[in-house]
């Protein structure tokens, strides 16, 4: 421990490897700017970021640990563990004050963990959705957003102010907190330059599908991918979003790996004609980024997905299908008149945040 260096605590949600993949630029942001980070999560994203970070210093801290319907409304599901949900934010906030006196913490950063706020040190938010996307309700929702957020010193927005934005009503539609600002897209990509032309071209793969998220909808997802991709001879790659896994494998035309590690990651990407993945909002971020296309495939019942696959579908950036209709080949024939997206992240946003923040 290096007591003239600002220790920060970071800690990212544990709903799928979105919230920590898009915490990498953040964390990087702040080792630049001479901060000591510390990260607190739990399980695959916990694994995701010690592969990442294999240096830096980790607490094992739980998540909200939320079930999931493999079918049926997913709203419903999670609307009966409200009170569970409200009750793990409370013992977070609690558990907050432990660690920032144990390992002496100077700010925290935390990633859509509403209870990470106390008035001893300066906190961060943050989020792309400061409304909840819901079929009712969604302006008490927002107000209950709203009365968390309010608490944190800043809240930081990983989106653009004026269009083209990625979030679309999620962070547009209503007044934002009077201590948010956007910080430009996160991506743990760097963005593309002149030198991956010939990598971009080399399309060694037809098809890259990414399979993430929570369970068991992560499952079904990888189920009905090998199924329809069985039914071609298309050369394929499939990550698997498990983290804590270090399978390689091949299922004839196939190649599957349990995970990549963020270049190897960026370079099957570029080297891949076509990207299919749940529409999670780090997964666009990372897609715009590296301006490639995609199809996208939400979550059954995730409103927030299923939203924003909507809206980038409308806009003509990507192709989505309902999961219930996954056709594969429909989907690559529909595709092709989709343009993707490509957006340069800018990075003086982000570090403006960081060095505001650490001041």
């Amino acid at each position: 421990m290096n007591l003239n260096k600002r220790r920060i605590l970071v800690c990212p949600l544990d709903w799928g490897l979105g919230h920590a993949a898009r915490c990498v630029p953040v964390i990087k942001q702040l080792l630049k700017s001479d901060a000591e980070v510390i990260v607190a999560s739990d399980k695959n994203p916990l694994a995701f970021l010690q592969k990442e970070f294999p240096h830096l210093e980790f607490i094992k801290f739980p998540g909200y640990e939320i079930s999931y319907a493999s079918s049926g409304s997913m709203v419903w599901q999670i609307g009966k563990q409200v009170p569970s949900i409200l009750k793990k934010i409370s013992k977070e906030h609690l558990d907050l004050q432990k660690i920032i006196k144990k390992h002496h913490i100077d700010g925290v950063v935390s990633d859509n963990r509403y209870g990470l706020w106390t008035k001893e040190v300066p906190c961060v938010f943050i989020a792309h959705q400061i409304m909840v996307k819901s079929p009712f309700l969604e302006g008490l929702l927002y107000k209950i957003s709203r009365s968390y957020i309010d608490k944190f010193t800043e809240c930081w927005i990983p989106d653009f102010a004026d269009e083209p934005n990625l979030s679309g009503d999620l962070s547009h539609r209503f007044p934002l907190p009077e201590n948010a600002r956007f910080i430009g897209a996160l991506s743990r990509f760097s963005p593309l330059c002149t030198s991956d032309s010939s990598i971009q071209r080399g399309e060694k793969y037809e098809l890259f599908a990414i399979i993430s998220g929570p369970e068991p909808q992560r499952t079904v997802f990888e189920e009905k991918v090998l199924y329809e991709l069985k039914k071609t001879q298309l050369k394929a790659l499939i990550v698997k979003g498990k983290a804590n896994e270090s399978e390689h494998y091949f299922d004839g035309h196939i190649e599957i790996h349990s995970h990549l590690e963020t270049e190897k990651m960026r370079e099957a990407i570029l080297n891949s004609k076509i990207v299919l993945s749940r529409p999670g909002y780090s997964t666009i971020m990372d897609l715009a980024a590296l301006g490639k296309k995609a199809i996208f495939i939400p979550t059954l019942g995730q409103t927030e997905q299923e939203y924003l696959a909507k809206l980038h579908h409308k806009k003509g950036h990507f192709y989505s299908m309902n999961q219930k209709d996954f056709d594969l080949g429909k989907a690559l024939a529909t595709s092709r008149h989709f343009t993707g997206l490509q957006m340069t992240g800018n990075n003086d946003l982000l570090a403006d945040a960081v060095k505001g923040f650490l001041e």
